[in-house]
């Protein structure tokens, strides 16, 4: 696997944090500045990635186990950093990415009780050496956090699970706190605009434009 270069930001929370508003908003402001640059997701990313996106989000909610999700997800990233990801920051791109391998270990791991050991094991074989230099957590109350996406007409399936399962990702995400100098934790619960700007000074704070 091929040296890391450029800037790898992946944006990470709960169901309805508003972190996909914030990522695009984040690489339009960079686009601005002409930073090269990549917008991508997960699970999805490139062709192959959104095929297995699709399986993954419809359908009925218990559809899958916790550790058919595990490979499921695993499958769609390693195409996705082969194909997306690595290319990108070996041409000294920036990446940014709407979710990534902490939402693996909140999803399934938390929230459908998949070992610790199988998620690190499979995650160690996928990512190899390639990891975000920041992830950003979108920090807000479950409660509130699912009532905005009480309104959306085409919810994905994870959206659709019950609130138990949403309370041990909510959990999981607040215990990173601290934990790795790589995350930090922006107040939700705030304008776009005020989001927006705590995004932007830590990114300033670390001198990474």
């Amino acid at each position: 696997m091929n040296k890391q270069k450029g800037f790898f930001i992946t944006f990470e929370g709960c169901e309805g944090t508003g972190k996909s508003t914030q990522s695009k908003k984040l690489y339009e402001y960079l686009k601005a500045k002409n930073k090269q640059i990549v917008y991508t997701r997960e699970p999805g990313g490139c062709q192959e990635a959104e095929q297995i996106r699709e399986i993954l989000v419809k359908g009925h909610v218990n559809k899958f186990d916790g550790i058919t999700e595990s490979l499921l997800h695993n499958a769609a990233r390693k195409i996705h950093l082969e194909k997306t990801i690595i290319p990108a920051l070996n041409k000294n791109n920036w990446v940014i990415c709407d979710r990534f391998i902490d939402s693996t270990d909140a999803y399934q791991g938390a929230g459908q009780g998949v070992p610790v050991g199988f998620l690190k094991n499979l995650s160690n074989m996928v990512c190899q050496n390639i990891k975000p230099d920041l992830t950003i957590i979108f920090d807000m109350d479950i409660e509130k956090s699912l009532n905005r996406i009480t309104s959306r007409n085409n919810n994905n399936r994870y959206e659709k699970f019950d609130i138990n399962f949403h309370k041990k990702i909510n959990k999981y995400f607040k215990n990173l706190r601290n934990k790795d100098h790589r995350y930090f934790f922006v107040d939700a619960d705030d304008t776009i605009n005020n989001v927006f700007n705590q995004i932007i000074k830590e990114i300033n704070k670390r001198k990474m434009i």
